[in-house]
């Protein structure tokens, strides 16, 4: 991979990003629900991304946000009086999970004349009650605008919902170029999923020697330590909902950093993770890409094709680690 391939590469999908949601966002202020505060890094490059967005493109920073567990509708319109509501992007938009898919129809059935924008989810819904329910709920709201980041879930979206529908690039593209850290330590790394959306043949055979981890587990310590870190900074704001967003934006900058230094250690990476591809070519690192359980990097990859030489496009794991032992 090269890098100034990379950055073509990234540039664009910036310059796609802003021409898609800049005409969509009105002044004044704005909140961003459903902060991932979790251990997978991906959430986390997607938030960080946003908030690179708003902040550097806009020159903004969202006045509200919340976990799944804390919004507080009058908390929130302190904030941001009738100011827009954007939704955390992502994956988790229709039933593998569900807490999230909660969590957005319970906004969408309170907030019904707010403008709410779904910033870029992949959808998936394997159950046909569970498609019918957020169809009525979305159907139901008046001012809602749903960004998919692939061609299957802008044609689902379509067909299913009644609301205004946008194919967009991931949000962790928002964030730009990110140097490595530190010199290889490992020819090449398997990134491979270990959650509900993992598929058992991407990690069968494995070479002795071939690292396999994921990106799930962490020490919760640094995370506390750059919590306070955030809350000091957001303190001379005078404002606790501003504290919270300085506190949250500090967290995932540090799950994006543990991320970023545990793919700097290959020299080459394997994965079936879409944040890990992504974080790749932002890292200017080759690697090459499995699909997970329902194929979601194969439906983003041919949304938004990158330029030859950026990605190898895997048939099987073993296809995979015979192309990174030729690079590594």
């Amino acid at each position: 991979m090269t890098n100034s391939a990379a950055s073509t590469y990234i540039a664009d999908m910036q310059e796609r990003i802003h021409g898609i949601l800049a005409p969509l966002v009105p002044e004044g202020r704005f909140a961003i629900l459903d902060f991932p505060d979790i251990k997978n890094v991906g959430d986390s490059a997607i938030w960080v991304g946003e908030y690179a967005y708003f902040r550097n493109f806009l020159n903004r920073t969202p006045a509200y946000t919340c976990t799944l567990d804390n919004l507080s509708r009058r908390g929130m319109d302190q904030a941001i009086g009738d100011g827009p509501i954007f939704l955390h992007g992502g994956g988790n938009f229709g039933d593998i999970w569900k807490g999230h898919q909660n969590f957005r129809e319970h906004v969408l059935q309170n907030w019904r004349d707010r403008l709410v924008i779904q910033l870029p989810q992949s959808l998936q819904f394997n159950s046909p009650e569970r498609l019918e329910q957020a169809k009525r709920i979305v159907d139901a709201h008046r001012n809602f605008v749903l960004l998919v980041r692939d061609e299957y879930s802008l044609e689902l979206a379509q067909k299913n919902f009644n609301c205004r529908s946008i194919l967009c690039p991931d949000m962790a593209f928002a964030i730009g170029s990110i140097p490595a850290v530190g010199e290889p330590i490992f020819p090449i790394l398997a990134m491979l999923r270990k959650d509900k959306e993992q598929t058992d043949a991407n990690d069968a055979g494995v070479a002795e020697g071939i690292p396999v981890e994921d990106w799930i587990t962490e020490d919760k310590r640094p995370v506390q330590m750059a919590a306070l870190c955030g809350i000091l900074k957001g303190l001379p704001t005078l404002d606790r909902h501003r504290v919270r967003v300085s506190k949250y934006q500090a967290k995932a900058l540090q799950r994006v950093q543990r991320g970023v230094r545990q793919l700097s250690r290959a020299r080459t990476v394997i994965t079936d993770r879409l944040h890990v591809h992504i974080i790749s070519i932002l890292l200017g690192k080759e690697h090459a890409v499995l699909d997970n359980s329902y194929g979601k990097i194969g439906r983003f990859r041919a949304a938004f094709p990158e330029p030859p030489g950026l990605t190898y496009a895997a048939t099987s794991y073993e296809d995979a680690e015979a192309w990174a032992k030729q690079r590594s």
